[in-house]
């Protein structure tokens, strides 16, 4: 579907199964369950945002052409672009139904523009309530998890209390995104971000113990490979009782690695799993080096993996290949 056809919906009919037979939903039903027997005894692997091929893409708005316009066509132009949006997350949903890949990143620009002071955006979404819901619920019945990762812009260590304050309200907008998702307030939709400056733990656990709950009950923490290392973050979780993602690349990158079999690779796996409340919802992530084994940027496909994975309930694959990657990964039997 196009995007200039979007506007001439109404929001129902941006979900394809909402007015579906009765045979289309049980086909359905039964795909899903047949899904799920697959995976069961292997770790489940996640697509991130979008597609390699065309197939699931996402429409932005830059903040600077925005403002240009005026109230009115600011609306339109929100509306238009968050029901082409929604339409595309529903695609990307069944993407990952047909493709047997039950876990799906959410594209932090998902609802570009929606915090603007303006809160256009903010009322638009609020009135997509119900169709946001049916999608999140979809999901669910199709045993597809959704989690987010905000950008870089996320600095809960900063010394600057305006960026601190900036973090949360960006955290606080995909929290409403997942709330009306109707996705739950627990690591299961996760919202992962990083440590942000080094140095800063006690200021990093200060800000997270003050919280909301929609947040808080959501976070989870990643390893970098340039701030703050496994050890490190793995204090900040425990001190905070928020979970832990693993990455085994950015732990060999960290700590100049030359393979994912180091000792200190499963360890670090095991120590994450440990700061999970519910350990078969614990995620890790996997990347390998463009160039080199420990080159920071990502290959297209994943060809070594830390064997200790195997262990893993969910991994997501940060590969450029992307869908490719998955395919070969589910090939051998990942």
């Amino acid at each position: 579907m196009s995007a200039f056809q979007i506007d001439n919906l109404n929001n129902t009919e941006l979900l394809p199964n909402s007015n579906a037979s009765n045979l289309e939903q049980t086909e359905e039903r039964s795909q899903s369950l047949v899904f799920a027997q697959q995976i069961h005894t292997r770790p489940k692997l996640g697509l991130v945002c979008i597609t390699a091929s065309k197939e699931i893409r996402f429409r932005t708005m830059t903040r600077t052409r925005y403002l240009k316009l005026s109230l009115a066509e600011r609306e339109t132009a929100l509306r238009e672009l968050y029901l082409s949006n929604l339409n595309r997350l529903d695609a990307a949903i069944t993407f990952c139904q047909q493709h047997q890949i039950p876990l799906y990143r959410i594209s932090c620009g998902l609802f570009p523009l929606s915090d603007m002071e303006d809160e256009i955006g903010g009322r638009i979404l609020e009135e997509m309530r119900a169709d946001l819901s049916q999608i999140g619920k979809r999901s669910q019945q199709l045993g597809i998890r959704m989690v987010l990762h905000p950008d870089q812009y996320v600095v809960l260590s900063s010394d600057s209390p305006q960026v601190v304050e900036n973090s949360i309200k960006i955290l606080a907008g995909h929290a409403r995104t997942l709330d009306l998702l109707g996705l739950p307030r627990s690591p299961w939709s996760l919202m992962n971000i990083h440590g942000g400056k080094s140095q800063r733990i006690d200021r990093l656990v200060e800000v997270v113990s003050q919280l909301p709950d929609e947040i808080r009950n959501r976070l989870t923490f990643e390893n970098d490979e340039y701030a703050y290392s496994s050890k490190e973050i793995l204090e900040v979780c425990q001190r905070t009782g928020v979970p832990m993602v693993f990455d085994a690349h950015h732990h060999i990158c960290h700590e100049k690695l030359d393979s994912y079999e180091d000792p200190s690779v499963a360890e670090m796996f095991y120590a994450a799993r440990e700061t999970w409340a519910n350990p078969e919802w614990q995620l890790v992530h996997i990347s390998n080096g463009e160039t080199a084994f420990n080159d920071r940027q990502h290959s297209d496909l994943i060809t070594v993996m830390p064997s200790v994975y195997r262990e893993a309930p969910w991994i997501e694959i940060e590969a450029k290949a992307k869908e490719e990657a998955i395919a070969r990964l589910q090939l051998e039997s990942w």
